[in-house]
């Protein structure tokens, strides 16, 4: 009897195994793959205490704001194609009403190397020219010309310190610039930024710098939704010969077709905290150029602390400016795009 019992068990397994072998099998269908949009559009505001720009400021060491759009293209997941308008609040010698840029490039991805190629335009429309012969001591005739070039009246130096600036101090530059993002934690990078004419100085300009960033785990602050990162830049501004508006006529006219502009190091450091869009940036900004040198490459219309350590060949009024001195900067920006944040 339980051999009959044993017999049908083996049998009874084996037709179910022959049942389920010949029974189709049902396919499972594949979710359809996420739609590729590939139009995106970053945008964004900040206000600060402090413009600083490459270690010197561009607000007079006064509140500025900012604010930008970029529109955006991505040709796939690893090369990007954008444009951009932004603007700032300024403070300029020239008594310019603003800073609009405006630029362009494309961001390819290779692996852990992101890339950015590109060609920046900083345009100071409503600017003032202030003449270099009409303050004794700077300036060679001949060279007001940059002021009638651009059918401005010739109004002299600038009140107080009897400093030079051009209408136009608009210029634009070419950039290359890598980020590698080690792991989760560690980025560093390297920019390259050239301009044939920086600031409208008749001055070529070359700006190298190498950047690092830690962000601290997500844990950091629980689940909160704050993150926080430290990160900073140093850099390397080369600056060429002037053109002749910025000569000077002392020591018998050693620079009356234009001065050396002081080349300088800048660097920075500070922290930041981000929660959603919002980011609260607390950083150091110095450089080390000193007052003369500062004066005579910002024509800084504020400039009043006259030393004899100020006064050089291309400084020869002597005076000294504290833009490009060391400064604490509070950054409080919100960044958007329109995929991410507006969905």
């Amino acid at each position: 009897m339980k051999k009959i019992v044993l017999v049908a068990s083996v049998l009874a397994m084996t037709a179910g195994s022959a049942f389920a072998a010949d029974m189709p099998v049902k396919a499972v269908k594949a979710p359809p793959p996420a739609a590729f949009d590939p139009w995106d559009v970053a945008f964004g505001s900040a206000i600060m205490n402090d413009y600083i720009f490459r270690g010197v400021t561009q607000s007079n060491h006064k509140p500025s704001v900012a604010a930008y759009f970029e529109p955006r293209y991505n040709i796939n997941k690893d090369v990007q194609l954008y444009v951009g308008l932004s603007g700032e609040s300024i403070s300029f010698p020239n008594r310019a009403a603003a800073e609009i840029d405006i630029y362009g490039g494309i961001r390819p991805t290779v692996g852990m190397f992101a890339f950015d190629f590109g060609l920046w335009g900083y345009l100071y429309p409503g600017g003032t020219c202030f003449n270099a012969f009409a303050f004794p001591g700077s300036g060679i005739p001949g060279s007001e010309a940059g002021c009638v070039a651009n059918a401005d009246a010739i109004t002299g130096g600038l009140p107080i310190n009897g400093n030079f600036a051009k209408r136009s101090m608009s210029f634009y530059e070419g950039y290359a610039k890598v980020n590698v993002t080690l792991n989760d934690q560690f980025q560093v990078g390297a920019n390259e930024y050239y301009s044939p004419n920086l600031m409208n100085l008749g001055a070529w300009g070359d700006y190298a710098s190498i950047t690092g960033k830690w962000t601290a785990p997500s844990t950091t602050f629980g689940s909160s939704g704050v993150g926080m990162y430290i990160s900073g830049e140093f850099g390397r501004q080369w600056i060429g010969t002037s053109d002749r508006f910025f000569g000077t006529q002392i020591v018998g006219q050693i620079y009356q077709n234009g001065i050396p502009e002081p080349s300088y190091n800048t660097w920075n450091i500070g922290v930041g905290f981000t929660y959603k869009v919002f980011t609260l940036d607390l950083r150091y900004s110095d450089t080390n150029l000193s007052k003369g040198a500062c004066n005579a490459f910002t024509s800084d219309f504020t400039a009043t602390q006259f030393s004899p350590a100020n006064v050089s060949l291309i400084n020869p009024g002597g005076f000294g400016s504290n833009w490009c001195g060391a400064t604490g900067i509070v950054k409080l920006s919100a960044d958007l795009t329109a995929v991410t944040n507006l969905k």
